[in-house]
């Protein structure tokens, strides 16, 4: 650590930094932290924060029982800075450096509230088998036309042709076109940042949009993703737009997901062990999408986190509503592309963009594992279109969340203080969502009941 702490200094030194972003991401997926003056950081011990900000709904509220996970006293957590996330903040007016911290007790142990806590936990598990994972997510979003008053639906932004799309128009050269501006910002700014962005499309939705990131380190692309958020945010706030990672943001748009390629490779060769070299799939893969199958009912709160998110998760829509796997097919939950054997992975389709990417990244590695451990069977693959057949998970939040404390094995992986605290507060906002008396009600309730 006294090394990492060197490094950094000389860093923001190099970089003549004036200030430091200390972030932390929270049950979201969101950055908490504090702005600390560059010639402070380091120099006065490490950054602390109140751990019940682990525990804040979307909202920003605490629910009922918030006390039942932390303590009353509400301690500090002590953050410890990743050199590995070192990066320039490229919007900033002055010179600015940002670098995720993990979360830890005063005791000395990784806060088990900390998002980030339960993928390092997860990881462990794999780095004791001599195992790597390796991930690359693919995740969408939508430009949309500022709106600062909820009770209007939201639409697309006009481009620089001066028209809003109307048109499905995916992979279209011409509709991206017409955002260059924010595209090469964008751009710009990852590169500024390190992130391993790959390509760029244009997706179904009217100004829908979809970056693919190159495979690599689980925790590093998760730690991307948090980034790449911030990025496309800032980026749309330049150009008078919104970008918005929400499931579902528009009735009549398809959603946007977060899907996530994943491997498993030996940790001291780079083998991929779902594949031998004739290509043929080892009884390792298709024990881990067994795990897939197994445990995503449980899981699925952690791929889809909020109340909006089950709008995409509908049938006759572009996403899964069941386990099925199979052979290049996109309307199965779980993909497996046609490619030269050591790149065999599966695609998991279930995660929405409004995930937080170290917990889903957490629970497709988590259910890969233990089906991998338990020798699980995978079913045969699917033939034909999935999303035709039966729904076989939740369809609300709520629904997803009473499934969450079913399996020991999964409350050992991921904690059980962590599952029940993710719980409640997500419980929290769904009952608060509940609350809301929709105008679908008023106009069909309203005199015909």
């Amino acid at each position: 650590m006294d090394t990492d702490i060197q490094a950094i200094k000389d860093w923001l030194r190099e970089h003549r930094i004036s200030e430091v972003e200390c972030l932390v991401p929270d049950m979201t997926g969101n950055a908490r932290g504090k702005f600390i003056p560059a010639n402070q950081f380091l120099g006065l011990g490490h950054p602390k924060l109140p751990e019940s900000i682990m525990i804040q709904t979307v909202t920003g509220e605490y629910c009922d029982d918030h006390w039942d996970f932390v303590e009353p006293t509400d301690a500090d957590m002590i953050l410890k800075p990743d050199l590995s996330t070192l990066r320039v903040v490229p919007w900033a007016r002055e010179p600015t450096a940002q670098i995720i911290h993990d979360c830890y007790k005063p005791s000395g142990e990784l806060h088990p509230l900390s998002s980030r806590s339960v993928l390092r936990n997860i990881l462990k598990l794999y780095e004791k088998e001599g195992l790597k994972p390796v991930v690359a997510p693919e995740v969408e979003f939508y430009l949309v036309a500022k709106n600062t008053d909820p009770d209007y639906e939201l639409m697309p932004p006009k481009g620089r042709s001066g028209r809003r799309e109307s048109a499905r128009l995916s992979y279209s050269i011409d509709a991206v076109a017409e955002f260059e501006d924010f595209v090469e910002d964008m751009y710009d700014y990852a590169d500024e940042q390190q992130l391993q962005v790959d390509t760029l499309i244009h997706e179904n939705g009217a100004a829908q949009m979809e970056i693919n990131f190159l495979h690599g380190d689980a925790l590093k692309l998760a730690d991307q993703v948090f980034v790449f958020k911030r990025t496309v945010r800032e980026a749309a706030h330049k150009y008078g737009m919104y970008a918005t990672f929400m499931a579902k943001p528009m009735q009549r748009e398809p959603g946007s997901a977060m899907h996530i390629h994943q491997s498993v490779v030996r940790a001291d060769t780079g083998e991929n062990i779902f594949a031998d070299k004739d290509g043929n799939f080892t009884e390792a893969f298709l024990a881990y999408i067994g795990g897939l199958q197994r445990y995503t009912p449980e899981l699925i709160s952690l791929y889809a986190p909020n109340v909006n998110s089950y709008r995409r998760l509908a049938p006759d829509i572009a996403a899964p509503i069941n386990l099925n796997w199979g052979m290049d097919n996109r309307t199965t939950a779980f993909r497996v592309p046609h490619d030269k054997p050591e790149a065999t992975r599966v695609e998991n389709r279930f995660p929405g963009a409004d995930a937080n990417p170290y917990l889903a990244i957490a629970a497709t590695l988590a259910s890969g594992y233990l089906g991998m451990k338990l020798g699980l069977k995978a079913t045969e693959p699917h033939q034909g279109t999935a999303n035709e057949d039966e729904v076989e998970v939740a369809r609300t939040l709520e629904e997803g969340l009473r499934q969450l404390h079913d399996t020991p094995e999964l409350q050992d992986m991921f904690g059980e203080l962590f599952l029940r605290a993710y719980a409640a507060v997500k419980l929290d906002e769904f009952e608060e969502f509940n609350q809301v008396i929709s105008s679908w009600e008023r106009e069909h309730l309203l005199l015909q009941v």
